[in-house]
């Protein structure tokens, strides 16, 4: 390792197979936080990161967050030495009269996003944060939670925020006017789709927001909620029809798939396995839900995900604002303490008492219609294909949603600079340029298809240029078919998938006519031209690109396309280092017919749900 491992992850160290090993490492994540707190306890202030919003809503944000994890262990009868840090804290933090309060809401705001785990830890430890509190703390916790209840939220996971702030409400004996919480839970109904799977509001994308928001807050109703029997039935149901579909994002060695937005939320992903122990929703045996859960904390133990004191740091697999959100505060990564709601669950819990079992997938291609994504294992990795989803709000859009290709091993990049053609890292992507220094790529589709586990889509990276892409698996390989219209010449670069790179470039490269590989002492990395002659490339990319190391290099292949029509098949790869992988090289896949694919789409072509908005909305 290149870092102190004692500083830089909590979890470090941490063996993570046992209902007490994951005590141990909540109470690890936490305690850097206590320096942080403000001297009335409601502010927590780790650093001058800015967010979008105000400085008080982040101050709330980072004391709010660690409740996740707290309440559960104490909940589950785990001690915790600073509950009363945290009544003084809601006592001052709602009082219009201390100095730090936190603001009133007067409309959408991150304050009704922090809100939700104080009503969690209402409905919880009633015991432990309303019963001790004063009457005047108790009033004024309860004016300030039912005052910000009666904005609008956003319109997306966010309506489950209301619902947990009545849920504590309720339990606390507080009245509040419950047509408010009817309102939300229906409406959230119409983001169902249907196999289990959400969209997150009205947007072309389906992404981690599904498991560790909609599905996570939604198997917490169904284990708090008093009554509503049959939605309580169908939040089950349907966590069960996605815990098939939705364990392919995560490989053998517990990493998920790096896609989307707010992945510096981090071990968050593994909430929805504790979720389902929460809810006594036993989707797959407990036994494989457990190793589900612990591998994923094992994989993020080994990683430089904190800063040099212990607290997490905004980033994914090390520090990195190149990759995130501009609603990203300093206390943003403490969702990942969502991981941690299994420890609510006693000792004796099947969750907790089961045997871990080991990951068992097929190496065979799984098509999964609603994000418009085919899976497929690999040693060590799940690499998805995708249609391509839209994300034109948040930094990054096209990386974190459009690329062709996405993977848990080798993360993707992020571009550093939109006017460096020649320096972008363009890794599972194709990439288009006009002027040599400006550039398109996929961001958005017309047209999104799956056909058995065949993608294809339209897109267009100019008005005037249009693309068309097909994607299949193909043993270890992946072939990327693309049919290109321009009226115009134009300069393509398409990557391959990024690997970590070595100091003193003591890695091994191979630039030549039609290919390009980059091999190092962990991985190798390589991209084919299985029809014309582009130039290969292992490209250095630039810093804090890629998500999951800070040093990348990413094979490319780089030419002219003329005007007129041009058709381009790429086969790309990436694998550990060892016999099988030079093996896979040394066999790339011949290049399928044009002809035969569109014939496939056009008797047996369904539309991708992830870019088709519903009419209702």
């Amino acid at each position: 390792m290149t870092y102190d491992p004692a500083t830089a992850n909590p979890l470090f160290g941490n063996p993570l197979r046992t209902r007490d090993d994951v005590e141990r490492g909540l109470n690890a994540l936490f305690t850097p936080l206590l320096p942080y707190f403000s001297k009335g306890g409601a502010r927590v202030r780790l650093d001058g990161v800015g967010a979008h919003f105000d400085r008080a809503a982040a101050d709330l944000e980072g004391f709010a967050r660690p409740l996740w994890g707290l309440t559960p262990l104490a909940a589950g009868g785990g001690l915790f030495d600073h509950w009363a840090l945290y009544r003084q804290g809601l006592a001052n933090g709602t009082d219009p009269e201390h100095p730090e309060y936190w603001g009133a809401v007067n409309g959408i705001d991150q304050r009704q996003v922090e809100l939700a785990a104080i009503g969690f830890t209402m409905k919880m430890l009633p015991h432990l944060v309303w019963d001790p509190l004063e009457q005047r703390a108790k009033d004024n916790l309860a004016a300030y939670l039912k005052h910000a209840r009666k904005f609008d939220y956003a319109d997306n996971n966010w309506k489950f925020f209301r619902i947990l702030v009545d849920l504590g409400l309720e339990e606390c004996g507080v009245e509040f006017d419950r047509s408010y919480t009817d309102a939300y839970l229906s409406e959230l109904e119409d983001f169902y789709l249907g196999d289990g799977w959400y969209r997150d509001g009205n947007v072309r994308r389906i992404d981690h927001y599904i498991p560790f928001a909609m599905h996570f807050y939604g198997l917490i109703y169904a284990r708090l909620a008093n009554r509503d029997d049959k939605r309580v039935a169908d939040y089950k149901e349907r966590a069960r029809l996605f815990a098939k579909d939705i364990q392919h994002w995560f490989d053998e060695d517990g990493g998920a798939l790096a896609f989307g937005r707010s992945l510096t939320y981090r071990f968050a992903c593994s909430g929805f396995w504790g979720a389902l122990a929460f809810a006594d929703v036993e989707a797959l045996p407990w036994g494989v839900i457990k190793g589900h859960f612990l591998r994923h904390l094992r994989w993020w133990s080994q990683l430089p995900i904190a800063s040099g004191d212990g607290v997490l740091s905004i980033g994914y697999g090390y520090p990195n604002l190149l990759m995130s959100e501009s609603y990203n505060s300093a206390g943003s990564p403490y969702w990942a303490l969502k991981a941690f709601l299994p420890l609510a669950l006693p000792k004796d819990h099947p969750f907790w008492t089961a045997e871990e079992v080991d990951a068992d997938f097929s190496p065979e291609p799984v098509p999964l219609r609603h994000p418009g994504m085919v899976m497929q294992h690999t040693p060590g990795n799940v690499v998805a294909l995708s249609s391509g989803q839209q994300n034109w709000q948040m930094r990054a859009g096209a990386e974190k949603y459009a690329k062709f290709v996405y993977s848990s091993r080798y993360g993707f990049s992020v571009e550093a600079d939109e006017r460096a053609y020649h320096s972008g890292a363009f890794d599972g992507m194709l990439a288009f340029s006009d002027d040599g220094r400006h550039y398109r790529v996929r961001e958005t589709n017309e047209i999104a298809r799956i056909a058995g586990d065949t993608l294809f889509s339209r897109w267009k990276p100019w008005p005037d240029v249009t693309v068309d892409t097909y994607l299949l698996h193909a043993g270890y390989w992946h072939v990327r078919v693309h049919r290109i219209e321009t009226p115009r010449p134009l300069h393509a670069t398409e990557g391959g998938f990024a690997i970590a790179r070595a100091d003193f470039n003591a890695d091994t490269y191979i630039d030549e006519t039609g290919r390009a590989i980059a091999r190092s002492r962990t991985d190798l990395s390589a991209i084919v031209d299985l029809v014309g002659q582009r130039e290969g490339r292992a490209f250095r990319t630039l810093p804090n690109t890629n998500l999951i190391v800070s040093k990348s290099i990413v094979p490319q292949l780089r030419g002219e396309i003329a005007p007129g029509a041009t058709v381009l098949v790429t086969a790309a790869l990436a694998l550990p280092a060892g016999d099988e992988a030079d093996m896979a090289l040394s066999n790339p896949p011949e290049a399928p017919g044009i002809a035969a694919l569109e014939a496939l789409f056009a008797s047996n072509g369904v539309d991708v749900n992830a870019i088709l908005v519903p009419e209702r909305f």
